[in-house]
């Protein structure tokens, strides 16, 4: 019996390569116009009643190899659940099985965050009073860039995410974010909004989520490694946000990503930037320490190696933010894998915990917002 494997919708990533009884060989594409790839999202039909094995054999050549092992992909028959299932890293190839009882079903590098759920993301908190939505212009394939503000107070806080739209994780994040910040009734929310406004850009790569691309926009470039010079022919999603920013000032900043090796949550800051200070950077070590001992789902053990003295790549958002603003940046990871110091063996890290990493973010935030 033939099996249909079909990623022709938002955010789907496969090419199918052959099929040999019940295994199905497959490759993931590339981004446009660039060498990155390691973001899949597609859905096979008629595996009911039996057992399929896929392959992904060009795993071994993507962005980050390093980060397969130990990971398991997820499946999902319903769009709404997505967990985890046995998968193996070997010669290059990743290979995992299903044999459940449904006819079809999904599977992805992470729970997706598709266009069409980003469009109900705008249309549900644009509705939300005291939320003031904004369309700061247009990305390369003319989809917006939407931009929400809330709050009345002096400090100016930016949260932004998914410079690269295969860390889907960063949009449940902002969801999640979002959420809390609408909650008027929440203290945490109201004394925040209080002394602060927020600025949230819950896609900063919507061209690049739609195409099923891991790292990149249209153009194969790579937003995060555009903030010292950003363009409208080649990173309007940068320069569009950047000016905003230019508009607001920036006291607090966060960049909200994924990682693909490292097994827990974790933040990097700015070491290493032109103006960097002793009391400035301690206030984002000491963010750091406050949200770990507030949150299980937070460490501060792993993570990335410090840059060096003035060897900070001021092409990073967050290293860009710090330097042009004085703002106590951050830029937040997330696995792809699950956050070991606090692992759940069904879903792994997922878009529900997330969302509570932003509620428990939001709330470490309330408690330094004086200290800013």
């Amino acid at each position: 019996m033939t099996i249909s494997i079909n990623a022709a919708f938002d955010g789907g990533n496969i090419r199918f390569v052959r099929q040999e009884h019940d295994r199905i060989d497959l490759e993931i594409a590339t981004d446009a116009h660039s060498d990155f790839y390691q973001w899949f999202y597609f859905r096979a039909a008629g595996v009911g009643g039996r057992r399929t094995s896929f392959r992904l054999i060009n795993a071994g050549g993507s962005a980050y190899p390093f980060g397969w092992p130990g990971y398991k992909v997820r499946a999902s028959t319903d769009l709404l659940a997505w967990r985890m299932i046995e998968t193996t890293y070997e010669d290059g190839v990743l290979s995992f099985d299903w044999a459940g009882n449904a006819d079809l079903v999904w599977f992805a590098y992470f729970a997706p965050y598709t266009m069409e759920r980003h469009q109900q993301l705008v249309a549900r908190f644009a509705a939300v009073p005291g939320f003031t939505h904004r369309d700061l212009g247009r990305s390369l394939d003319g989809q917006a860039i939407d931009l929400f503000t809330v709050g009345a107070g002096l400090r100016q806080v930016w949260f932004y995410a998914r410079q690269h739209p295969g860390e889907a994780m960063c949009e449940w994040f902002m969801e999640g974010l979002l959420e809390r910040l609408a909650d008027a009734a929440d203290p945490h929310t109201a004394a925040l909004l209080a002394k602060a406004t927020f600025h949230c850009v819950p896609n900063m790569n919507p061209d690049g989520t739609r195409r099923g691309h891991l790292r990149t926009n249209a153009a194969g470039v790579n937003l995060n490694r555009e903030w010292h010079a950003p363009s409208l022919e080649r990173s309007p999603e940068v320069k569009l946000v950047r000016d905003a920013m230019d508009a607001s000032g920036v006291a607090f900043a966060m960049d909200v990503h994924g990682d693909e090796a490292i097994p827990a949550n974790f933040l990097a800051g700015y070491d290493g930037i032109p103006s960097w200070t002793d009391p400035h950077g301690a206030k984002f070590y000491e963010f750091g320490r406050r949200l770990a001992a507030h949150s299980p789902d937070f460490q501060t053990e792993r993570g990335y190696a410090r840059s060096e003295p003035g060897r900070a790549n001021l092409s990073m958002s967050t290293n860009q933010l710090a330097e042009r603003f004085g703002a106590v940046a951050m830029t937040l990871e997330m696995p792809f894998k699950d956050h070991d110091p606090n692992p759940d063996a069904e879903f792994g890290w997922s878009p529900a915990r997330s969302k509570l990493l932003a509620h428990a973010t939001l709330e470490v935030l309330a408690d330094m917002i004086d200290e800013l």
